[in-house]
C-alpha cells in the first residue's frame, strides 16, 4: 500500500471519528444545553423527552415536546403554547436557526400537536419588515388540535382531530392581512370542529372537513352573525346587509390558495340556506379597488333556500328549490369594475316558489335561466298596500319565455338584444298608480340599446283600472316586431321605434263615470284597423245626469256596426303620425241629450277648425265615411214638457282631409258632405267646410230640404216655443252661411203652402185661441213662387256655446224673416203688444167680476131677480175666450 493511500485512510478515520464525537457531542449539548439556549436566545421556552439530530443531513426527531413564548404579552412575534407527541424535522436549517434566528425546513411532522398560536401584529408597510416567519416547505399534522388567535388574544382559527399535508406552505403576517391566514401548493385534510372568525361580524363554522384523492367534503358550513340584528344596525350604521349562511354539505377538488386569490374546481353546494337582513341603508360608492380574487372552475347549488328580509323584519324575498350550474365563475380586480362584477363562461339557474313583497306581492312557481333563453311559470301578482303611488296588479300570468341573441354591457351601460319573448295567459286587474306628480320623461339610466324583435303576447284577458275606469281587454292577442330603444341624441332621455304590430280582443270593455264602452272586436295593425259592434251606453238615467253636472254637458248613447280604417301611423315612437286612406263607419246610432237645466258652461267654445289645430301630432284622414246611420239629438228646458227632438235618418256623410295642419305636403281644407233624412220626413243634405290651417277659423255651410210637412218640425219647436204647426208643407228650403267665430251672415230661401200654426200655453195642451189668431195673421201662410232669398246678418255668436248654437240662430233668423216679414222686430213688438192688451181686458173682467161680487152682498134681490142678473152675467162670463180665462 502507498504511503499517501495509507494517510489518506487514517486522516479520514480521524474525520468520522472527529464527526462522530461531534454529533454525539452536539446530541448531548442539545439534550442538556438546547433548552436553556433557546430560552436564551429566542423568544420561546422548550423542553422535551428525547432528541435526536443528525448534524449531516439536518434531521430533527423529538418526542413529548412542550413550548411557551417566554413573554405572552409580546405581539411582536408569533407567540406559542401547547405540545406535542411527536416532532420530525428534515434538513433543518441549524444555521438559520442559531445565526439569523429563522425557522425553515422542507418537511415538518407534527404527531399530536395541541397548540395555541398567536399571530403577530401585521407587517409595518412603511418598513416592510418581515418579523421570524416560520417557513415550511411541506407540512404533516397528525390529528392535531391547534388554536389561532389574533394579536388581540381573539381567536382567529380553531380545529380538532386535525389531519393535514400542505406542500409549500407559508403562513406569514402578510397573508393574515390579506384574510388569507395560509397558502400553499397542494393539500390534503382531514378534521372537526373548525372555527374561523375573519372579523368582528361573523363566525364561520364546520363540523367536519375530509379529503380524498383531491376531493373536499365539508359538513355543516355555517356563516353566523355574531352581532343581532339590532346591534347590527347600531354599531354598522352604513352596512346595507346583514348574512346569515348555512351548508350541510359541499364538496369540491383541485383547491389553491395563492396569496390573495382563492381557486378550486367541481365545487357542489347541497341545500344551502342564505338568510339576508337588510338595513335600509343606500350603498356607498367606493373608488377602492378589490385585491380579492375568486377563480371557480365549475360550481353547482342544489336545493338552496334564499330569504331576504326587510328592515322592518318582513318578508321582502325568498325562494326555495334554486339550482345554480355555473361554468369558470371569476371575481377580479378587472371584473369589479364591471356592473355585474362576475364573469362566467355559461350557467344555468331554475327556482320553485320565489316570493317577492314591495308594493307588489309577486309569486312564482318556477323560474328557468340560461345565458340565451328563460322560462317562468305560474306567476300570481297581488296588492301589498292599497291606494299605491305605483301601477299594481292583482291577477296571474301562465308562462313567460324568452330567447337572447345577446346580454352585455358596453360602457357599464345594457347592450340587450332580445329574439323574442312569449307571455301567455294574462289574466287579472293592473291598477294605475295614484302620483299626482306630472310624469317624467324618462331618463337613459343604464340603457345602452335595447332591441325586442318579437314579442307576443296570446290569450289573456286584462283588466286596466285608473281612477276607477276600468278598461277590459278579453281574449287579447297581440305581437309586436322590431321594438327598438335607446337613448335620444341629446341623451334627454330615450327614443322608442316599433317596426310593426298586430293586435287583436274581443269583448273590450272600459268604464268612465257616465259610460261603458265596449267593443265586439278590435283588429289593429300598423296599416288596419276594424272595430266591430261599438257601443257607449250611459249608466246612468238622464234624470241623475242632471243631478251630477254642474254645467251644461251632452249625455252620448252609441253604437256602431263596424268600424274600418286603411293606412299607416304610428303612435309609440317619438315621431308620431295617422295617415289614414279611408275610414269607414257603418250603421252607426247615436242619441245625443242635452239639458238646459244646469248652468251654462261658461268656457269658451272653439270652432271645429281650431279643435282639430290643437291636436299635437301630424294627422290625416283623406276620406272619412259614414254610412246608413242615424242621428238624434234632444233638448230640454226647465219650461218644455219633455225633451225637444231633431231626427237624422239614412245619414251618409263623407269628409275629405280631415286633418290638424301639421302634416307637410298634405291638404288643410275640409270639405263635409251629408246627406240624410229629416224627421224621416224629408230629405237633407249638407256642404261644410272650413280650413284647418286658417287662424281666423272662416268656415262655410249650405244646405237643402224639401217636401217637409210643417208638423214634422213639431217635435223641436213645441216644448220650446210652444207653438205647434198645424198645416202646411215647407216645399224647399235653402241656406248658405258664411261665418268665423265672431258670428255668421249669408242667405235663407224658404218656400212653403198653407201654413198654420197654433199658441200653446205653458202645458203644451190648450190652443191660446186669441193669440193664434194674432200669429197667424202675420204669418205668410204660402210663398207663392219660388221667393228671393232672405239676407241673414249681424247673428253674433256666444263664445261660451258650440257651433251648431251658431247655426240655428242663423236658420231662426231666416225662418222668422221668411214667415213674418223683413221686419222682424217690428211685427214681434205688434205680438207683444197685443198679449199685452189680452192682459188688460183680463184684468178689466176681474175688476168687474169682484164689484158684482160686493154689490150682491150688500143689497140681496129677491129670488126671481137674482136668477135673471145670474143669468145674465153667467152668459157674459160664459162667452169668454179662453184666452180672456187664463
Amino acid at each position: 500500500m502507498k504511503r499517501w493511500i495509507k494517510k489518506l485512510l487514517i486522516s479520514l478515520g480521524i474525520l468520522a471519528g472527529i464527526l462522530l464525537a461531534a454529533n454525539f457531542g452536539l446530541n448531548l449539548w442539545l439534550k442538556t444545553q438546547l433548552p436553556d439556549y433557546i430560552k436564551k436566545n429566542t423568544e420561546y421556552k422548550v423542553s422535551y423527552k428525547t432528541l435526536d439530530v443528525d448534524l449531516s443531513t439536518g434531521n430533527i426527531l423529538a418526542t413529548a415536546i412542550s413550548v411557551n413564548s417566554k413573554n405572552p404579552q409580546n405581539t411582536n412575534v408569533i407567540g406559542l403554547q401547547g405540545t406535542i407527541d411527536t416532532l420530525k424535522i428534515s434538513r433543518f436549517g441549524i444555521y438559520d436557526a442559531i445565526l439569523n434566528k429563522k425557522i425553515s425546513s422542507t418537511d415538518l411532522l407534527l404527531a399530536k400537536p395541541n397548540l395555541n398560536v398567536v399571530l403577530a401584529k401585521p407587517v409595518e408597510q412603511k418598513t416592510g419588515k418581515k418579523r421570524n416567519p416560520f417557513l415550511f416547505e411541506n407540512i404533516r399534522i397528525n390529528d392535531g388540535t391547534i388554536a389561532i388567535f389574533k394579536p388581540t388574544k381573539q381567536k382567529f382559527l380553531s380545529v380538532q382531530h386535525l389531519n393535514l399535508f400542505v406542500e409549500n406552505l407559508q403562513m406569514t403576517e402578510e397573508s393574515v392581512e390579506r384574510k388569507l391566514p395560509v397558502v400553499f401548493d397542494r393539500y390534503s385534510i382531514k378534521g372537526q370542529k373548525f372555527f374561523l372568525r375573519p372579523g368582528e361580524v361573523y363566525a364561520i363554522t364546520i363540523d367536519s372537513i375530509n379529503t380524498t384523492d383531491g376531493q373536499m367534503s365539508i359538513k355543516d358550513f355555517k356563516l353566523i352573525p355574531l352581532l343581532s340584528f339590532d346591534q347590527f344596525k347600531k354599531f354598522y350604521p352604513g352596512k346595507t346587509n346583514l348574512f346569515e349562511f348555512t351548508i350541510p354539505r359541499m364538496d369540491f377538488k383541485d383547491i389553491a390558495l395563492n396569496k390573495n386569490k382563492v381557486s378550486l374546481a367541481n365545487a357542489d353546494f347541497q341545500n344551502p340556506v342564505l338568510t339576508v337582513y337588510n338595513t335600509g341603508v343606500k350603498a356607498k360608492k367606493t373608488e377602492k379597488k378589490s385585491n380579492f380574487e375568486v377563480d371557480l372552475e365549475n360550481i353547482k347549488l342544489t336545493n338552496a333556500v334564499v330569504k331576504v328580509n326587510k328592515p322592518d323584519g318582513n318578508n321582502l324575498l325568498s325562494a326555495g328549490n334554486l339550482n345554480l350550474k355555473i361554468n369558470q365563475l371569476k371575481f377580479s380586480k378587472e371584473t369589479s369594475e364591471k356592473v355585474i362584477p362576475l364573469g362566467y363562461k355559461d350557467f344555468t339557474f331554475s327556482g320553485k316558489d320565489i316570493v317577492y313583497s314591495d308594493h307588489q306581492n309577486i309569486k312564482i312557481e318556477s323560474v328557468a335561466l340560461k345565458p340565451t333563453s328563460g322560462e317562468i311559470r305560474n306567476v300570481t301578482l297581488t296588492p301589498a298596500v292599497s291606494g299605491s303611488e305605483r301601477a299594481i296588479m292583482d291577477g296571474t300570468i301562465r308562462h313567460i319565455a324568452f330567447n337572447i341573441n345577446k346580454l352585455e354591457f358596453i360602457d357599464r351601460k345594457l347592450a340587450l338584444d332580445l329574439k323574442d319573448a312569449l307571455v301567455e295567459n294574462v289574466n287579472g286587474t293592473i291598477r294605475g298608480g295614484h302620483n299626482p306628480a306630472k310624469p317624467k320623461s324618462p331618463h337613459p339610466g343604464i340603457i345602452h340599446s335595447v332591441i325586442l324583435r318579437k314579442v307576443s303576447l296570446k290569450n289573456s284577458n286584462i283588466i286596466y283600472d285608473k281612477g276607477k275606469q276600468p278598461l277590459a281587454f278579453n281574449d287579447l292577442n297581440a305581437t309586436v316586431n322590431g321594438i327598438e330603444i335607446a337613448p335620444k341624441p341629446n341623451n334627454q332621455g330615450l327614443s322608442l321605434n316599433v317596426k310593426d304590430y298586430f293586435l287583436t280582443t274581443r269583448n273590450l270593455a272600459y268604464k268612465t263615470q257616465f259610460y261603458h264602452i265596449s267593443l265586439g272586436l278590435l283588429k289593429l295593425n300598423k296599416n288596419k284597423i276594424q272595430v266591430n259592434n261599438f257601443a257607449m251606453k250611459p249608466l246612468i238615467s238622464r234624470a241623475q245626469f242632471i243631478k251630477m253636472i254642474p254645467v251644461e254637458r251632452d249625455l252620448y248613447d252609441l253604437k256602431a256596426g263596424q268600424v274600418d280604417a286603411e293606412g299607416s301611423w304610428d303612435l309609440f315612437s317619438h315621431q308620431k303620425f295617422i295617415n289614414a286612406s279611408h275610414v269607414t263607419i257603418q250603421s252607426a246610432d247615436a242619441n245625443i241629450f242635452r239639458s238646459k237645466i244646469p248652468k251654462d258652461d261658461p268656457k269658451v267654445k272653439a270652432l271645429y277648425s281650431k279643435m282639430l289645430r290643437s291636436i299635437k301630432i301630424p294627422m290625416n284622414i283623406a276620406n272619412l265615411d259614414l254610412k246608413n246611420s242615424a242621428l238624434v239629438y234632444e233638448e230640454d228646458t226647465p219650461e218644455s214638457m219633455g225633451p225637444g227632438k231633431l231626427i237624422f235618418s239614412h245619414f251618409n256623410m263623407n269628409v275629405k282631409n280631415l286633418n290638424s295642419a301639421k302634416a307637410k305636403g298634405k291638404p288643410t281644407k275640409v270639405d263635409i258632405k251629408i246627406n240624410c233624412s229629416f224627421m224621416n220626413l224629408a230629405p237633407l243634405s249638407v256642404n261644410w267646410n272650413f280650413d284647418v290651417a286658417d287662424q281666423n277659423d272662416a268656415f262655410t255651410i249650405s244646405g237643402r230640404t224639401a217636401n217637409l210637412p210643417a208638423s214634422g218640425i213639431n217635435p223641436f219647436i213645441r216644448p220650446y216655443l210652444h207653438v205647434t204647426a198645424t198645416a202646411g208643407v215647407i216645399q224647399e228650403m235653402l241656406f248658405s252661411f258664411k261665418g268665423n267665430p265672431a258670428g255668421l251672415h249669408g242667405t235663407f230661401n224658404l218656400k212653403h203652402k198653407d201654413l198654420k200654426i197654433a199658441v200653446l200655453n205653458k202645458n203644451n195642451h190648450e190652443k191660446k185661441g186669441f193669440l193664434t189668431a194674432v200669429a197667424n195673421v202675420f204669418l205668410k201662410s204660402d210663398s207663392g213662387s219660388f221667393p228671393e232669398a232672405v239676407t241673414v246678418e249681424n247673428v253674433e255668436r256666444d263664445p261660451t256655446k258650440s257651433f251648431f248654437n251658431l247655426f240655428w240662430k242663423g236658420i231662426e233668423l231666416g225662418l222668422k224673416k221668411t214667415l213674418i216679414g223683413k221686419n222682424v222686430e217690428k211685427t214681434e213688438k205688434t205680438v207683444k203688444n197685443a198679449v199685452s192688451s189680452v192682459k188688460e181686458v183680463k184684468q178689466s173682467v176681474k175688476e168687474i167680476k169682484k164689484k158684482i161680487k160686493d154689490s150682491k152682498d150688500k143689497q140681496p134681490d129677491p129670488k126671481p131677480q137674482s136668477e135673471k142678473k145670474k143669468g145674465f152675467l153667467h152668459n157674459v162670463f160664459k162667452k169668454k175666450d179662453s184666452s180672456a180665462t187664463e
